[in-house]
């Protein structure tokens, strides 16, 4: 095949996609379901959590930190979408990725919350967030499992979440202090 018949056959099997997902979308997961307004709660209320308890005086910071945990959330959650490891049954909107209540919201939410709280209170924030990746894994995505809001595929399970929580929450702390000091440098420097 050519490179012009691949990306001919990718864009029509996208769009057959798209479809197909929009179909399974109007069948079983419109806001006439129950689940839709589930997913929908796990969407606005952590949003409304942090209305009323960020720290606003490091609202930056731990927005920061939030945000890279979304966007690694995301990342990885596309992957194990395509490879087909990890499903969300049930989602807001078929255009958006299927996960946005869990990787935009929920889990940031959750997670920023371990940050600040640890960080406010020189609190130990490794124990912190394997004790919460604990219970999101083997609690929360055990849970989800049994509704029917996820499947698992091949090798996945909860313990894989787990680990994947504990290197995006890590990873997203190491990020959050590398700019942090490069901020008290350049304050330094002046």
């Amino acid at each position: 095949m050519s490179k012009e018949e691949y990306l001919t056959a990718l864009h029509i099997d996208s769009k057959q996609f798209q479809q197909l997902l929009s179909d399974y979308w109007k069948s079983y997961s419109d806001y006439t379901h129950w689940q839709f307004w589930m997913v929908l709660f796990l969407f606005i209320a952590p949003l409304v959590f942090v209305y009323f308890f960020i720290d606003r005086k490091r609202i930056f910071e731990v927005f920061f930190y939030g945000y890279t945990v979304n966007m690694l959330w995301t990342f990885i959650d596309t992957m194990l979408l395509r490879k087909g490891l990890f499903i969300h049954n049930y989602f807001l909107i078929p255009s958006l990725p299927s996960a946005t209540n869990m990787t935009t919201s929920l889990l940031p939410v959750v997670f920023l919350f371990v940050y600040q709280y640890c960080t406010n209170r020189q609190r130990n924030f490794y124990l912190y967030t394997i004790i919460v990746s604990a219970i999101i894994a083997f609690g929360f995505a055990t849970i989800e499992e049994k509704v029917g809001f996820v499947s698992f595929y091949g090798s996945m399970n909860q313990f894989y979440i787990f680990l994947i929580d504990l290197g995006i929450c890590f990873t997203s702390y190491w990020f959050t202090i590398f700019f942090l000091r490069l901020k008290e440098n350049a304050f330094a420097n002046n």
